[in-house]
């Protein structure tokens, strides 16, 4: 099939769709809780029942697609995106809300899997870094756009307009996906592996909530708690039998084989560690408050130059990794992380290092989040399981973002004064980024695909 113009806006506008939802929760999240009256200790659930939806759903829709087709598992993920978002349009307690959001992040998780195997599927291996750049690029523009849109419409209307704003764009897409999106599937193999979907959201779902239930000012007293006991080894159980499935069965949803190579096993950590340098842009308002003394209405705008530094590197990093290959790509990012935490470490206090250290980090980001590591990922996996591997980019990274916001919390609520916790936070990363840039030096300079 030729690429065209209409694959390539279908592949976008999904991932823009899903990346705005995300965005633009945050700033009507005072009109829910006067709304709906939620009390300030439920409201976080408002993402984490997102981000657990999505994190299981992600294996399943991924692995589907592999064996059904890039296109039906994208309109059904969109289909179900779009019946979340309607749910939480509707909802007249929090509740019903809490259902539509666990909905809208079970569809999303088959959109951005989907949209990176398609590009697999589709471009040759010398233009799919470009192809990942540019969705990165979405990603950018989506946090950049997405606060200042909810903005204005909950100036004129109720946040619930958030949400129906993404039926039109659905159908636009049910419509623009069956006409260009490729329809063979790209595995013979018409069996899913329903013991291994459900022993993985087992322990995703475990996982999640262990870590999302832990005191950050008490860390130390919260690991010990029998509640976290309890759900932490149910989700190690599950994590074991998860292994032991995959080990005996013919089709694994994930193949544990690929664990053998390197480049396989260091994008995991680059993942992981993603999700920890990630973690930090939910502390920093509070930072920019509490520190730099500005106002709550203007600490997100400090943050602008680092979210316009990832969408402008996406594309640009990305061209550069079809020419060099993920080794020079990846270690220049771990080297822009290194050089803004450490400024950032310096001079907390500092307005103008504050910007010039998210610029490093924006930068570094955009070549981490935007297309290098599921560049790795695309190459280093067959076409059968392509949607597969770009899945366990976003688990690695999902998990990344939950432990280091412990971690960062953890750190900063236990410092003598937010200065120090917030240095020692800087401190942390920078450790990881270093330890991060010496694993990248094992990345293969130039990656062929595997067929």
């Amino acid at each position: 099939m030729k690429v065209n113009s209409g694959l390539i806006v279908t592949l976008f506008l999904g991932v823009l769709m899903g990346a705005l939802d995300i965005s633009i929760v945050g700033p009507a999240i005072p009109s829910i809780e006067k709304s709906m009256h939620v009390p300030d200790h439920s409201i976080g659930w408002i993402f984490s029942i997102y981000v657990l939806f999505n994190l299981v759903g992600i294996s399943l829709f991924a692995k589907l697609s592999d064996i059904f087709g890039r296109r039906m598992i994208y309109i059904l993920a969109i289909s179900i995106f779009a019946i979340g978002s309607l749910w939480v349009g509707f909802s007249s307690n929090f509740t019903e809300l809490l259902i539509g959001r666990s909905i809208q992040g079970f569809g999303a998780s088959g959109i951005f899997p989907v949209a990176a195997a398609v590009i697999g599927d589709k471009f040759p291996v010398e233009q799919r870094g470009k192809m990942l750049g540019l969705i990165g690029m979405v990603f950018g523009i989506a946090f950049i756009i997405g606060p200042v849109f909810a903005g204005i419409i909950l100036h004129f209307a109720s946040w619930s307009l958030l949400f129906f704003i993404n039926i039109p764009i659905a159908i636009y897409l049910l419509f623009s996906s069956y006409k260009h999106l490729p329809f063979i599937p790209t595995s013979q193999v018409f069996k899913l592996d329903w013991k291994g979907v459900i022993s993985l959201a087992l322990f995703l779902s475990f996982f999640s909530i262990a870590i999302n239930g832990l005191n950050t000012s008490d860390l130390a007293g919260s690991l010990l708690n029998l509640r976290f006991l309890g759900l932490i080894s149910l989700a190690v159980l599950s994590g074991l039998t998860f292994i032991l499935v995959e080990r005996k069965e013919s089709q694994p949803i994930l193949n544990l084989q690929y664990f053998r190579k390197l480049q396989i096993i260091i994008a995991g950590l680059l993942s992981i560690g993603t999700g920890f340098f990630q973690a930090l842009f939910t502390f920093l308002p509070k930072l920019a408050v509490s520190v730099l003394r500005v106002s709550p209405s203007k600490a997100s705008f400090l943050l602008i130059p680092a979210v316009i530094a990832t969408a402008a590197g996406a594309p640009v990093f990305g061209r550069m990794l079809d020419r060099t290959g993920s080794r020079i790509v990846i270690m220049l990012a771990m080297i822009f992380m290194t050089i803004g935490f450490t400024l950032a470490y310096i001079l907390t206090e500092s307005f103008f290092l504050f910007y010039i250290a998210g610029i490093f980090v924006g930068l570094s980001l955009s070549i981490l989040s935007g297309s290098a590591l599921r560049y790795i990922v695309l190459n280093e996996v067959p076409a059968t399981d392509r949607a597969s591997g770009q899945g366990l980019v976003t688990i690695f990274i999902s998990m990344g973002q939950m432990v280091s916001a412990t971690i960062l919390g953890s750190i900063i609520a236990t410092s003598t004064t937010l200065t120090d916790g917030y240095r020692n936070s800087f401190l942390f990363l920078l450790v990881i980024s270093l330890l991060l840039l010496m694993a990248s030096s094992f990345l293969k300079r130039k990656t062929q695909p595997s067929k």
